[in-house]
């Protein structure tokens, strides 16, 4: 498959890989919970840089998104982006230094925008699930160079290229064209090839069900009419039909044939299938009943913004939300376009990821959604800039409320939920635990140790008291610790004889082997493996395991 070079892609080919992964710190003050007890099984909130938020994100998400929606800057020249991944180069540091930040005179920023993008692109698709999915806004700018860069990532599992009209109206100052589209690239997780996301159909309307406007009063409820005739011609399907009310028989249209067999067509009559017009003497065509049809929509890749909304609704309600603030955002994506993708994307009980959140659309159509249906969708926001709180999360806020100035009923009654507000804490580091300078919590240890040895965030199974933490088809992960000094030097910590018995009794009855992580054993490993358990000595053996 062809891929993309570019300038720094050297330097930045395994960054991904090499950026610490850090703990989630919750803001009980920022957050919302209704019982001022954040916690990070609730939707999310996080201030931060996105790289290290995602990097972060893995211990407890890897392979758990189902949908991911990221509204990246367009790199148009004009927003002023800065590009500040640590990279450990001198040549990229020397780079980046002359021009900073990404201008329209800069005739590298395509290059650094491409960059900036492929660390985090390799992070989202660890984040998927194996049926996840993920959609991408961007312009013309960019959008020939992602689809490559999309290519390469996710080894060409390329869904499609969404239309999306933005506006109507011709914009007058254009140089050439104006332009009144956006795309959204869409790319399913890879699994060797196999795509294992399936769409959703969009529910049927009134407009749609409106055509079936005849009925018989057989039983068989509301139908339409439609060609009994196809043009891909089959000489089997070649002969006359003879309507019963004049006894005219018809032959196909010139080239065509008809769509079902002679026996078929027989029946058809007789059951009064067919419609020879108002009066009886028309030529044959077939009553499509709407209980056939269909019981959805396929989705079209032309999005329309009387659809799904316009850069203008977009506007019009931050602004509503804001109504005390001057000019709260620049370009929000419409609610509608993002309940659009998450209709096809996801089911009722699904994690939707953005790790470039704006003003919030996102976890604003996540909410409407669920109000809708009675949902129990989770959304997980990321927004590295300032706002992050005030424009970000203060929207969410304001929606969960309600917001009194809207027109809106839903809205100003408040859409109900929750979230949790993190910022980054420091690197889980391994020999800062032998010192107890970092100590991390227990779930953070658990799920960091989960993630380092399997790939992928571990099924969470209820708090036992043996210490279990989570389990895989075949293994079941304990840890004995907690995050203190005291007790990781008292003998509490350690794998004995004891404890020993009551995890391979427990294994022996789930048809499982154990992994232990503990700073300590009182116990020899060949009397451990004959009870089916592996000792691994904290913070030492914290590495993947090749059975997982």
């Amino acid at each position: 498959m062809p891929s993309l070079d570019f300038k720094g892609k050297q330097f930045i080919y395994g960054h991904h890989l090499t950026v610490p992964v850090r703990t989630l710190q919750t803001n009980a003050d920022k957050s919302l919970t209704g019982n001022n007890d954040p916690s990070l099984n609730d939707n999310l909130i996080i201030h931060s840089d996105n790289l290290h938020a995602l990097k972060a994100l893995l211990p407890k998400y890897a392979g758990k998104i189902k949908c991911i929606y990221i509204d990246p800057p367009y790199n148009t020249g004009n927003e002023g982006w800065v590009y500040n991944d640590n990279v450990n180069s001198p040549l990229m540091q020397a780079w980046l230094e002359k021009h900073s930040p990404i201008d329209n005179e800069d005739l590298e920023r395509h290059d650094k925008w491409l960059c900036m993008m492929w660390p985090r692109l390799h992070l989202l698709r660890e984040l998927l699930s194996d049926d996840g999915v993920i959609f991408i806004s961007i312009d013309d700018n960019e959008q020939h160079r992602l689809r490559m860069l999309m290519d390469e990532i996710f080894l060409g599992n390329f869904v499609t290229n969404i239309i999306w009209q933005k506006k109507n109206n011709p914009q007058n100052d254009a140089k050439y064209l104006s332009d009144n589209h956006e795309f959204v690239l869409c790319y399913a997780k890879n699994l060797i090839g196999e795509i294992k996301w399936k769409r959703i159909l969009l529910p049927r309307s009134e407009k749609h069900d409106s055509r079936y406007k005849f009925n018989d009063h057989d039983g068989r409820g509301p139908w339409s009419v439609d060609n009994l005739s196809v043009k891909t011609y089959n000489p089997d399907y070649d002969y006359v039909i003879t309507n019963p009310n004049t006894g005219e028989k018809h032959a196909p249209p010139q080239g065509s044939c008809w769509r079902v067999s002679a026996e078929t067509a027989k029946k058809y009559v007789i059951e009064n299938r067919i419609y020879f017009g108002k009066e009886g003497d028309g030529r044959p065509l077939l009553k499509r009943y709407l209980k056939d049809v269909q019981q959805g929509i396929v989705p079209l890749t032309v999005w329309h913004n009387s659809e799904v909304g316009s850069s203008t609704m977009g506007r019009k309600t931050v602004l509503q939300i804001f109504h005390d603030y001057e000019r709260p955002f620049d370009n929000p994506k419409p609610v509608g376009l993002i309940n659009r993708i998450l209709q096809i994307a996801c089911n009722s009980n699904d994690i939707i990821l953005d790790s470039f959140a704006g003003s919030g659309t996102t976890a604003h159509a996540v909410l409407a959604l669920n109000k809708e249906d009675g949902g129990n969708r989770k959304f997980i926001l990321v927004e590295c800039e300032d706002y992050a709180d005030t424009i970000t999360a203060e929207r969410v806020r304001r929606v969960i409320n309600g917001v009194e100035t809207t027109k809106d009923e839903t809205l100003r009654n408040g859409l109900g939920g929750s979230f949790t507000y993190c910022t980054l804490g420091e690197p889980i580091d391994e020999e800062g635990m032998l010192t107890g300078e970092t100590l991390p919590t227990y779930e953070a240890l658990a799920d960091y140790i989960a993630y380092t040895a399997t790939g992928n965030a571990l099924t969470a199974i209820a708090e036992q008291e043996d210490y279990c933490f989570g389990e895989t088809d075949h293994i079941r992960f304990y840890l004995i610790y907690e995050p203190t000094l005291q007790f990781l030097e008292s003998n509490k910590s350690a794998l004995d004889g004891e404890r020993a018995e009551q995890i391979a009794k427990v294994c022996k009855e789930t048809g499982k082997k154990a992994y232990v992580y503990a700073p300590q054993k009182f116990i020899s490993q060949k009397e451990l493996t004959d009870l089916g358990i592996i000792f691994c000595q904290l913070p030492y053996n914290i590495h993947r395991i090749s059975e997982a």
